[in-house]
């Protein structure tokens, strides 16, 4: 694939968004459990965190607060799959029964929402 072509279908990014993310009980578990460093995210007044690999790299998660922006996120694992056209996908979720949860919302140079399918599961998607 060319460079900046957009990789339709892909799993993009993984969140956990909970009530206390700052605690031992998650953000910490996560670090002893999957071995991963976290580095803080300033949310303003609180931060979330990026979950990256020891040794350094790229984040490979995040644990995020459910306040602010993120109040209706789901306290759940998260994945986030790119999309083409945002606004087409939920318009196609809506009519096959879908639910929109959050969003969808700026988030750095693209948009993201939450939605949730017929039988109840979660799922972010990240587009144009």
């Amino acid at each position: 694939m060319a460079d900046g072509e957009i990789k339709m279908g892909r799993v993009v990014w993984t969140d956990l968004t909970v009530a206390d993310a700052d605690t031992e009980k998650i953000r910490d578990f996560y670090a002893a459990v999957a071995g991963w460093i976290y580095e803080p995210v300033s949310m303003g007044e609180y931060s979330d965190y990026s979950m990256l690999p020891r040794g350094g790299g790229d984040p490979v998660a995040g644990v995020c607060h459910a306040r602010g922006v993120n109040a209706n996120i789901p306290p759940q694992w998260l994945i986030y799959v790119q999309v083409n056209d945002l606004d087409v996908s939920v318009r196609r979720c809506l009519e096959r029964g879908g639910k929109l949860i959050d969003g969808p919302r700026p988030m750095g140079e693209t948009r993201f929402c939450v939605i949730q399918d017929p039988a109840g599961a979660y799922v972010g998607l990240v587009g144009k």
